[in-house]
């Protein structure tokens, strides 16, 4: 692809615990090498889209702890742009996923404290997984998508020439000019006024490949 002067921003809201979200957000990476676009890493959060879902259905103490600690590494996340700015959120979320998803560490306590490091983060950012201090710009944030595509989707969320909406949720993500031709579909169909939703039931796990 010739080089691009203008891209057009695609805000792409993540939370690095969803493996659907990781392909996806690989996908972008991919479509960025053959489109005119830029993706803008937004933050969301799974425990605090869970919870809202779930409301008022009593939930048990063992599903609020999965919940509590899923807010970790978000939070890690939202420290690191305050820290460093906006532009962090699309490396070390890289640094994180790769852990989490490809190496498949999803328990391992070293997966913050290594992401951090690699992308030149100070060590110390990482006790913000057990602080709420930042927890009203995660829900902020995450509001801005949710408040568009409504709270019966989870993620991802894309928002192109300012249409929002859930998905697209494949796997393997496409590469090459595959990547680009999907996302022209998913362009053309998210910019058709009323358009609503394509489904089908998935018959896979998530690849990394």
């Amino acid at each position: 692809m010739t080089e691009q002067t203008e891209r057009e921003d695609v805000q792409f809201w993540f939370d690095p615990l969803c493996p659907w979200a990781w392909i996806t957000s690989r996908w972008m990476l991919e479509v960025e090498k053959v489109r005119p676009v830029r993706t803008d890493w937004r933050i969301m959060s799974l425990a605090y889209l869970n919870l809202i879902q779930h409301e008022g259905q009593g939930l048990n103490e063992e599903y609020l702890e999965r919940m509590s600690k899923a807010w970790g590494p978000i939070r890690v996340v939202a420290a690191a742009a305050q820290h460093s700015g906006t532009d962090i959120l699309g490396p070390l979320y890289t640094a994180i996923g790769t852990r989490l998803h490809n190496e498949g560490r999803r328990e391992d306590p070293q997966v913050i404290p290594e992401a951090l490091a690699e992308v030149g983060l100070p060590a110390s950012l990482a006790a913000a997984a057990d602080s709420d201090e930042l927890d009203q710009l995660i829900k902020d944030s995450h509001n801005e998508a949710f408040d568009q595509v409504g709270i019966d989707v989870g993620t991802p969320v894309i928002r192109i020439a300012g249409n929002t909406i859930f998905g697209p949720v494949i796997t393997p993500a496409p590469r090459g000019e595959a990547a680009g031709r999907l996302y022209d579909g998913v362009a053309l169909v998210t910019g058709t006024d009323g358009f609503f939703e394509l489904k089908r039931s998935r018959d896979r796990k998530p690849s990394f490949d």
